[in-house]
């Protein structure tokens, strides 16, 4: 059991990191405007529709007179119906983020760190939004392009206002090259 309780909105990561600290919980998702602005609008968030969250702190030793490495690991879990882009309905799209944070001192630190690590570093600050990280961490992680592996429905393709026997007018650039072609041949 942790000595200390800590406070998700107000995370003193550093803390967190040296004992250790374990939390979890669940958010609602129509909390987290951000993310609740990419779902479709047929499958906006409802009161049971959550966010499953876990963060475990560590703190790794550093190199000889240097501090520890303090790490955030973080997992998220929900289901977005975002709209599929190539029948436009709306579909179910799974999420499931896994993170480790590394956490220095000062802003060009982190900078500096993360340009040259393949770690995601992030500076440490007095009190860290735990739920903004984890709504930020979630956006990052969604689909370019949500789209079905195959689509439940066939695509309805638009039907040529011309019907079927007639040939649709020709392009009027094509229709000026038929007639000039027309006059250099006589």
């Amino acid at each position: 059991m942790n000595a200390r309780t800590f406070d998700p909105r107000r995370l003193d990561v550093a803390a967190f990191a040296e004992q250790q600290g374990q939390l979890a919980g669940e958010l609602p998702l129509s909390q987290l405007q951000r993310l609740s602005d990419f779902t479709a609008p047929e499958g906006a968030p409802g009161s049971l529709d959550t966010v499953s969250w876990r963060a475990r702190g560590e703190a790794r030793p550093g190199r000889a007179q240097q501090p520890p490495h303090l790490w955030l690991h973080l997992t998220t879990e929900t289901v977005l119906t975002m709209t599929c882009q190539r029948c436009l309905q709306p579909m179910p799209v799974p999420l499931n983020v896994a993170r480790d944070l590394r956490f220095v001192e000062g802003k060009d630190a982190a900078a500096a760190e993360d340009a040259d690590s393949e770690d995601d570093v992030l500076a440490l600050t007095a009190h860290l939004n735990l739920h903004t990280l984890i709504e930020d961490e979630l956006v990052l992680g969604l689909p370019w392009v949500p789209r079905h592996d195959a689509c439940p429905e066939p695509l309805v393709v638009p039907s040529n206002s011309a019907g079927p026997e007639q040939a649709p007018d020709p392009h009027p650039f094509q229709a000026a090259l038929a007639q000039l072609k027309k006059r250099l041949d006589s």
